[in-house]
């Protein structure tokens, strides 16, 4: 498997027009490979005709893939039937009989991504499909969430380290948590590792592609969560330019389809940064007077960074029950804020304060799995979309220059 598709693929959806049996099942075997997890595969005991057929009335998909038993001009000229009923976003791979360079490089020159010789093994369907949906629809379907605090003791760390639990163990999603507080971080203690690196660190590994570096700097809580174990530089250091931990977002984002940051212990500016790119915004506070008057006040400023979009900024309501008759209600909250909170989480120091100290998951009491299942439906809504079904119906007439392309 190829480092540089080694990720959850983007949703799409792929058609696959085969007769050679091995090529059948190496593809019917593809809903086994993780990295598919988004994408729907299609197989049809067909070929050109059938293709042509079935996209005569309905819409194409991201790609197709024809098998064929012959490369002559007949063939050619069923591709460009084919194309006119095609979106021009759709790709063409070609599977045929013998191994032709220049056949090769004349398919590609009409625009087809690929040729493939049958029979195809798994391995090599497998990273020609991945490769080709990169190049198409790039790494965008991963989702980045910001957790902020309206100020410091609201728990969003331990906010932070519960929902990535929950989007690992509950959602399956493969999940890279990360605390922007290099040496104040206390995920260490939560999750139950030792940092082994700087941010710095982190940073120069990043910009110098070194992966087996930043590899040894992850700690694998689990099969699905990764943990970046940041945190020996002296408290007091100067934190790292923003820009340049932009470039760790961007490389973990292209290998885990979910980056959660915590936000609590960060500088402005870089609070700014990543809440500016973010698609979900937990903005966490606790019931009381001071925090939701600096809540309301953060989420406007975030909701300006947006563009005046609130609809992927939530209120987390922390700790609620702590002061009995001296917290704002729910509904004065709504009113106050214009929202409903997306969750209101009840105050157990019994439970955060026992799980952080024996470094054990939340969700290993009943009671944590009810505040898991509070924030997960905040990670639903930009994890779980639809591909629009019309995605693809804007059929154009053409060459199939126009029609198949890589990109």
């Amino acid at each position: 498997m190829g480092t540089e598709t080694s990720i959850l693929l983007p949703s799409a959806t792929v058609d696959l027009f085969l007769r050679d049996r091995e090529t059948v099942e190496a593809a019917k075997a593809l809903t086994s490979d993780w990295r598919f997890a988004r994408v729907v595969v299609r197989v049809h005991e067909g070929n050109v005709e059938d293709a042509i057929k079935l996209y005569a009335h309905a819409a194409s998909p991201e790609i197709i893939m024809i098998e064929t038993d012959t490369t002559d001009q007949g063939f050619i000229g069923r591709l460009g039937e084919l194309s006119g009923h095609c979106s021009e976003h759709t790709s063409a791979i070609v599977i045929g009989p013998v191994n032709d360079v220049n056949l090769y490089r004349s398919l590609t020159a009409m625009g087809v991504s690929d040729y493939l010789v049958r029979p195809v093994p798994i391995e090599t369907l497998s990273e020609v499909i991945a490769q080709s949906l990169i190049e198409k629809l790039g790494t965008t379907g991963s989702r980045l969430i910001a957790m902020v605090g309206a100020k410091g003791g609201v728990g969003v760390s331990a906010l932070a380290q519960v929902l990535a639990w929950g989007t690992s163990d509950t959602l399956l999603q493969k999940t890279l948590l990360l605390d922007a507080a290099g040496a104040w971080s206390s995920l260490c203690v939560g999750i139950g590792f030792e940092p082994v690196a700087s941010t710095a660190e982190a940073i120069k590994a990043v910009v110098a592609k070194d992966a087996d570096s930043l590899r040894r700097m992850l700690y694998q809580a689990n099969d699905r969560l990764t943990v970046l174990a940041t945190g020996t530089e002296s408290m007091l250091d100067v934190p790292s330019q923003i820009g340049q931990f932009e470039e760790i977002l961007n490389t973990v984002m292209a290998s885990y389809p979910i980056v959660i940051v915590d936000l609590s212990s960060a500088g402005p500016l870089l609070k700014k940064t990543v809440l500016t790119r973010a698609h979900e915004t937990m903005v966490v506070t606790t019931p009381t007077l001071a925090s939701l008057r600096t809540a309301r006040a953060l989420m406007l400023e975030i909701k300006n960074l947006h563009g005046g979009d609130s609809a992927d900024i939530d209120l987390i309501v922390n700790m609620a029950g702590i002061s009995p008759g001296k917290e704002v209600s729910k509904a004065d909250i709504k009113e106050a804020l214009s929202c409903e909170p997306g969750a209101i989480i009840p105050f157990d120091p019994k439970l955060f304060i026992g799980a952080e100290n024996e470094g054990r998951k939340i969700s290993s009491e009943k009671s944590g799995v009810d505040v898991v299942q509070k924030l997960l439906p905040l990670v639903k809504k930009i994890v779980v979309k639809e591909v629009p079904s019309d995605a693809a119906n804007d059929k154009k007439s053409g060459s199939i220059l126009d029609r198949f392309k890589k990109k």
